[in-house]
């Protein structure tokens, strides 16, 4: 079953650690593919100095400010593109990175095997036919831990539990 808008619409908080175990779906040339979700970290707000919302709203993050279930993806070191989801009720700007599925550790890899480029900002994965995320594995064991690569940030910021994965 599709994961609809509602359930995006929540605090990113709430929706990283759900997503964990839930599966993301790629339809590229016909062929439909699953992967199951394994790592998240999650960015809430202009008061989160890890967030791209930190310095208010741009033409870059603009879909952050958006109500939750569309896709925000960014290019970082001029060739990885980060895959995103935004979350929240709108104009609160959220939004989850996918650092892994099953398969794919880390969040440049699994944008290149599954084709994920800037044409995807701004996509409703309600209603998409070339992503979405659908239901999954129920209560999978979830480890938290502080977010990776985000030390400009400082604390208490660097040191938020907002990092998910599956498993121990």
């Amino acid at each position: 079953m599709r994961l609809s808008g509602d359930f995006f619409g929540r605090d990113v908080l709430v929706v990283a650690p759900e997503l964990i175990g839930k599966k993301l779906f790629r339809n590229k040339n016909g062929a439909t593919t699953g992967y199951s979700i394994v790592e998240v970290e999650a960015y809430r707000g202009e008061e989160d100095k890890a967030s791209h919302a930190r310095f208010g709203k741009t033409s870059r993050n603009g879909i952050m400010y958006a109500p939750g279930g569309l896709v925000y993806v960014y290019l970082i070191y001029g060739m990885h593109w980060m895959l995103n989801i935004v979350t929240g009720p709108g104009e609160q700007p959220q939004a989850l990175l996918i650092r892994g599925l099953k398969g794919f550790e880390g969040p440049g890899r699994l944008t290149r095997a599954l084709e994920i480029d800037r044409s995807f900002y701004g996509e409703d994965l309600a209603l998409s036919s070339r992503i979405w995320i659908e239901t999954g594995e129920e209560n999978p064991a979830i480890t938290q831990s502080s977010r990776i690569g985000i030390d400009y940030a400082g604390d208490p910021w660097k040191s938020m539990a907002w990092r998910y994965r599956l498993g121990g």
